[in-house]
């Protein structure tokens, strides 16, 4: 056990337990070491001990059989006496349109006497660790989880077979691991990617140049659908429009790559539209078109997507692809709930089909 003076010692050897507990080192069911036992190897008081014990049995880790011992719980047969804890993580909570996901989740889980537990890894992997590290270590029922950078792996992966393990039910919003097989409630991307460049290609436009953030799923999946747009409806899709970034690149890549595009010497070799990732960048090339001297829709055509309040915060009302946004976080916390109240409950997870909301930012050649 690591030493760390500034932590009190029943919290140090609270986090040595519950690390045994998420690591299966200990299963539901499994007697604990005695006071004694755990008071020696640790070189602490039976005080100390008794004293951890206590807080993780009011937290529902632990129970005494009286004259056996203290043995660890289930998750699955702790009382309701007390408000369940469902934790709740996202990569955003105040930006952009995680506000609407996680204040539906909320209302469907408050409405039924859960308690939301909150946190945020700023699209951080790093972050996403502590967060499942910070849930695992409170009395939780289950898991609504939005995975970062979902594209780029999961580095985290020990931690979800610790919740498979300890049988705590979770499920993903917008994207799920490729190796995890717990439901996710998403947007169709693909489809999503395939209606904005669709709609340009019928308005007459045949140089469209798409933004997409590739550290995420739902970046890869709604190129995958524009560039099947093109290929279906045989318009040639030139390598140098399509631009791709990550999130550390999103505030200047795609920016200076659309304003070089519209600086072409040539108005021949300039595209007429742009697809963006989401409405936030959307509106930042809004920007980079103003820059050039051009004008929205009369010179480029622009679609966002997600239908976030950005859409319509601007002169210029953006065309883009709809987000269920609150009903998916309820969606989600309805299923989450379901799976709890009935263990084993086997749910397939649910997929929206996202819809063009056509206004002023796109025009027919």
């Amino acid at each position: 056990m690591k030493d760390g003076k500034s932590i009190p010692k029943y919290l140090r050897l609270k986090q040595e337990i519950l690390t045994w507990l998420h690591s299966g080192k200990l299963k539901p069911g499994d007697q604990m070491p005695t006071e004694n036992e755990i008071a020696e190897r640790y070189g602490m008081s039976r005080q100390t001990v008794r004293q951890t014990f206590s807080v993780l049995e009011q937290e529902g880790w632990l129970h005494r059989v009286q004259g056996k011992g203290t043995f660890v719980s289930n998750p699955n047969e702790r009382t309701r006496q007390e408000p369940q804890t469902i934790g709740i993580i996202t990569t955003y909570i105040s930006d952009y349109i995680f506000p609407h996901i996680v204040r539906g989740a909320e209302a469907a889980l408050r409405e039924r006497g859960y308690r939301p537990l909150l946190s945020s890894t700023d699209n951080d992997k790093e972050r996403e660790q502590e967060s499942l590290k910070l849930m695992m270590s409170q009395p939780l029922s289950g898991l609504i989880i939005e995975p970062t950078r979902s594209a780029e792996g999961n580095p985290n992966l020990s931690y979800y077979l610790s919740l498979d393990y300890r049988n705590i039910p979770y499920l993903m919003i917008n994207e799920r691991y490729a190796e995890l097989d717990c439901p996710c409630v998403k947007l169709n991307d693909e489809a999503g990617g395939y209606k904005a460049a669709e709609h340009l290609i019928r308005l007459g436009h045949r140089r469209i140049a798409g933004f997409f953030k590739m550290d995420d799923l739902q970046g890869v999946h709604r190129l995958k659908g524009f560039m099947r747009a093109h290929r279906e409806l045989q318009v040639p899709l030139g390598p140098d429009r399509v631009v791709h970034y990550t999130t550390e690149e999103k505030k200047s890549a795609p920016f200076d790559a659309a304003l070089a595009m519209l600086k072409a010497e040539r108005a021949e070799e300039r595209p007429t539209a742009f697809v963006c990732y989401n409405d936030e960048l959307a509106v930042r090339l809004l920007e980079a078109v103003r820059m050039a001297g051009l004008s929205v829709p009369q010179d480029i055509s622009i679609v966002g997507f997600d239908d976030s309040p950005l859409a319509v915060a601007t002169e210029v009302k953006l065309t883009t692809l709809s987000h269920p946004k609150s009903e998916l976080g309820a969606q989600a916390a309805q299923m989450l709930m379901a799976m709890i109240e009935e263990p084993g409950r086997r749910e397939e997870g649910l997929v929206f089909e996202p819809e063009l909301i056509v206004r002023e930012s796109t025009r027919k050649v």
